[in-house]
């Protein structure tokens, strides 16, 4: 069965369409095949998850099964669906999504916990966010202390204008400060930062085909592809943000699950860095490691 052996005209209403729809996913191997369903047609009707069991008996006209089978589509060919909708959250924020960047994950809301312990409420401080993408931690970071302001910063001119996207639809875009460029080369000499926080690529390069198809075949491999050993990001971070960070800042870094020894060593062997430690996820995994500059 395909996408376009859909239930008939007639039988196309809210309730039939998802139970037909999630037995599809299923069939095919897709994830939480009912919420997927759930999500895509929320979208393409725009409404809510909630406002479809509202509408189970309300049938579809043509032009909303034609956007409904488009996203089915998309989504069997594996493509992502924040891709699909354009949108995802993340932390408080409603973000704008797309293959110019890497989509927002929960184990990333773990970095942005663990960076605002590090932030006075009371204070004004600058913050720098490398590698920033969606923006999603700069923003989360500058929302939740509105004293501070954010630079963040993206090789990507793609990912910069989805950023900047992102920031004028917060309404931040006089506190988060948009740059393209390489690492801590994009900013001024005599920039200096109170944090800086960073979710680098950090998969191996020869892992990247054992990724699931929606981020091997759909997401940007300069933002997952970390080198032959995973740590090429980590050897440039660990050289250039000494340079930015002031003496008793502190450096928050996403990790791979098996990466903290070795990003640890990284850090140490420049003589710049004191590692406090690393934070586990809510899968238990390691996720993020915190180091002061000395």
């Amino acid at each position: 069965m395909v996408a376009d052996e859909a239930p008939k005209a007639e039988l196309w209403n809210v309730g039939k369409v998802l139970r037909w729809t999630t037995e599809y996913f299923a069939t095919h191997g897709i994830d939480s095949p009912r919420l997927t369903a759930e999500i895509l047609l929320a979208h393409g009707l725009g409404i809510s998850r909630l406002d479809l069991y509202l509408r189970l008996d309300q049938p579809l006209n043509s032009e909303e099964r034609d956007v409904y089978r488009k996203a089915i589509r998309r989504r069997i060919q594996r493509e992502p669906v924040a891709y699909i909708t354009g949108e995802r959250s993340f932390w408080t924020l409603d973000l704008e999504t797309g293959p110019e960047a890497l989509i927002p994950r929960p184990d990333t809301e773990t970095l942005v916990e663990e960076a605002l312990k590090c932030l006075p409420r009371d204070r004004a401080c600058r913050i720098l966010d490398l590698g920033t993408g969606t923006g999603c931690i700069a923003l989360a970071l500058a929302a939740e202390r509105p004293l501070s302001r954010v630079f963040a910063v993206d090789l990507s001119f793609a990912a910069c204008r989805l950023a900047l996207k992102n920031v004028r639809n917060a309404g931040l875009s006089d506190r988060v400060f948009v740059v393209t460029g390489s690492w801590c080369a994009a900013l001024g000499p005599a920039a200096f930062f109170d944090l800086v926080v960073s979710n680098p690529p950090y998969i191996p390069t020869a892992h990247i085909g054992a990724l699931a198809p929606e981020v091997r075949d759909h997401e940007p491999p300069l933002a997952l592809d970390g080198g032959p050993d995973g740590l090429a990001a980590y050897r440039a971070l660990a050289l250039e943000v000494r340079h930015v960070l002031r003496p008793g800042g502190d450096l928050v870094l996403e990790i791979g699950y098996d990466q903290c020894r070795a990003v640890s060593d990284l850090l140490r062997e420049t003589g710049f860095y004191e590692v406090l430690f690393c934070i586990k996820d809510l899968g238990g995994q390691d996720r993020v490691l915190v180091a002061r500059r000395m």
